[in-house]
């Protein structure tokens, strides 16, 4: 039987062996060869100048372009807004909101705290008269006052100062303008705390030359009025 011709045929068109030899046949101009892309045109100008020029091939490249500077930032006044660094007063009409603000808030606070604990007492509105008495009884506790019998007094001589300066100022500022309860009860706490102040001042000053202990003529438990 007579055998059938091959519908195609294989060639091998590789123009080397195994072995990286050209195969029989293949001219060697036929076989491509590969080049390195184009050199940039700066890179070009440079070797061409190298060559013509060997003893300064070894030149030092061209300096890197120095960045542009980069734009500060505006400088921002640190001044407060308003006239000579201070705040701008607000209007009747801000401080009236405001204040009717407070006071409702306040009213929610003391209900919130009547639900949580019905027994306790309403603060009530400030008046001049709890204003001495609050500043008075923070300067008396750092006077030593209110501590357990027994117990050294813990005197803070310099925060009783700052409370004590604090009336004084109230009265030059009230001046002229408190009825005479009012005078009263306010001289009365200047004169029992600046009396207090000035044994524990004179207690310490006995002490640095080995006298007695600091605090020692604190006088705990005074008031207003009552020396």
């Amino acid at each position: 039987m007579a055998e059938k011709e091959p519908l195609f045929t294989v060639t091998d068109r590789r123009k080397f062996t195994t072995d990286g030899e050209l195969r029989p046949g293949i001219v060697a101009s036929e076989v491509p060869v590969a080049t390195a892309p184009p050199a940039p045109a700066d890179t070009v100008q440079q070797a061409a100048h190298e060559a013509a020029h060997p003893d300064q091939s070894t030149a030092a490249a061209p300096p890197a372009p120095t960045p542009a500077p980069v734009a500060e930032a505006p400088e921002t006044s640190a001044e407060l807004p308003g006239e000579e660094g201070l705040l701008p007063e607000p209007t009747a009409a801000e401080s009236a909101e405001q204040h009717a603000a407070y006071q409702e808030s306040s009213r929610s606070l003391d209900e919130l705290i009547a639900k949580q604990n019905p027994k306790a007492r309403a603060a009530g509105p400030m008046t001049f008269d709890r204003l001495v008495q609050s500043i008075y009884m923070t300067a008396a506790i750092q006077l030593g006052a209110g501590g357990q019998p027994g117990e050294q007094p813990r005197v803070d001589i310099l925060g009783a100062r700052q409370s004590i300066d604090m009336l004084t100022v109230l009265g030059e500022k009230t001046k002229g303008n408190l009825t005479e309860n009012e005078q009263r009860l306010l001289q009365n706490a200047l004169f029992e705390l600046r009396m207090s102040f000035l044994e524990i001042t004179n207690a310490i000053a006995t002490s640095a030359q080995g006298g007695y202990p600091p605090g020692a003529g604190a006088r705990p438990g005074i008031r207003p009025g009552g020396r």
